[in-house]
């Protein structure tokens, strides 16, 4: 018995050094994944909804009842308006009434000037790239009194979101009036205008 306990004794003695320098195994720890970038949305503008404003520029062009006569000088009035966000396209309308100062050669002048016009644009990051057509109405203050009538107008602009209720543009405009006040007398004209608006 006291042989057997010996054996033991001396075995797990001489066991003890061997194991303890076994090196103990170690699972891999799970890798750590990142998670991936979400990639944020640009955010779009909204042209949605009304607007007024004022705008001024400069107008030229000529009218004809026999002798050509050209006229040019500046205007400048109101304007109000209603643009519709599909997305990337645009719809509106917009009135403007203006007083002018549209000299005639030979004497009198276009000293008032009113549109009321439909616009169709895509957006172009925060800037309206537009055309834009519809009625225009003139009135000429002659030596022979005063001549109105409506004609026509076609055009083009840019308008530009300055922040989210101011907007900015230039606009482009051909005007045809075809005799005026039963007169004989045609014209066209060209306006370019600048205008600024607050969006409601």
């Amino acid at each position: 018995m006291n042989k057997l306990i010996v054996t033991t004794l001396t075995t797990t003695m001489l066991a003890t050094p061997l194991l303890a320098g076994n090196p103990v195994y170690e699972a891999p720890a799970d890798p750590v994944v990142a998670p991936a970038p979400v990639a944020v949305a640009p955010v779009g503008v909204d042209w949605t909804g009304f607007y007024a404003g004022a705008q001024a520029g400069y107008g030229f062009g000529t009218a004809d009842d026999g002798a050509d006569a050209d006229f040019d000088g500046a205007f400048g009035g109101v304007l109000a308006g209603y643009n519709y966000d599909f997305g990337r396209f645009v719809v509106g309308s917009e009135l403007d009434l203006n007083i002018a100062d549209l000299s005639i050669d030979g004497g009198g002048e276009i000293d008032q000037l009113a549109r009321l016009k439909l616009k169709g644009g895509v957006e172009v990051g925060r800037a309206l790239l537009y055309g834009t057509a519809g009625g225009a109405y003139a009135n000429v203050n002659a030596a022979g009194g005063d001549l109105s009538d409506y004609g026509y107008v076609v055009g083009a602009g840019v308008d530009y979101l300055v922040s989210d209720n101011i907007v900015a543009g230039v606009e482009y405009l051909y005007h045809d009036f075809n005799d005026i006040d039963d007169s004989g007398i045609d014209a066209t004209a060209h306006t370019v205008g600048a205008k600024v608006a607050y969006k409601f």
